[in-house]
């Protein structure tokens, strides 16, 4: 007996120290993209000091109210990348575009954090072509009245999806826009 006691404090003294930890603000459940945060939604977990994101966020009260750019899942570290903007931008490198489908019931299916083709189509040929791939879908700001995901109410075409899209592809649906009706495509 008395060797096993031996033998157990040797192996506890020769056991590694617990690793530094620091606290994190994570999500405690699955959370949507465009949900708004509540304090429910968030908690402080302690996680091992290499593992800590630089942006990470060590108070719930940083998140609480802000809105998701992304689909989270539990434990998630809540980061400002994985955030909508409070003022309408999207990831680095990438500028925002307002884009009208030409089916406004489409553009209501779509939620934030979607990855989209956005497609031309010409009256006249009738083929289409990707103008943006892989657009990020980006919370567009409320408005008063009926709402669907995206802030569209009801049998309103008039608000637009936005998109997050390099400055080309900005640009080239900018020109689209002006010459035939836009579609979108859902992608991986």
């Amino acid at each position: 007996m008395l060797v096993g006691i031996a033998v157990s404090l040797v192996a506890r003294s020769l056991a590694p120290p617990p690793p530094r930890t620091s606290p994190v603000v994570v999500a405690t459940r699955s959370l949507e993209a465009g949900h708004a945060i509540a304090t429910g939604d968030v908690r402080i977990a302690r996680v091992p000091v290499p593992l800590v994101p630089d942006d990470a966020r060590a108070s719930t009260d940083a998140v609480v109210g802000r809105t998701t750019a992304v689909p989270l899942t539990p434990g998630t570290p809540v980061v400002p990348g994985v955030l909508a903007s409070r003022d309408l931008s999207g990831p680095e490198g990438t500028v925002v575009a307002a884009v009208r489908l030409a089916d406004a019931t489409v553009a209501s299916w779509l939620a934030p954090g979607v990855r989209i083709d956005v497609v031309a189509a010409s009256g006249d040929s009738g083929q289409g072509h990707v103008v943006a791939r892989r657009a990020l879908v980006l919370p567009t700001p409320r408005t008063a009245g009926t709402h669907t995901a995206l802030g569209v109410g009801e049998g309103d075409d008039s608000t637009p999806v936005l998109v997050a899209v390099s400055p080309d592809e900005a640009s080239d649906l900018a020109g689209a826009a002006a010459l035939g009706m836009l579609s979108a495509v859902v992608v991986p």
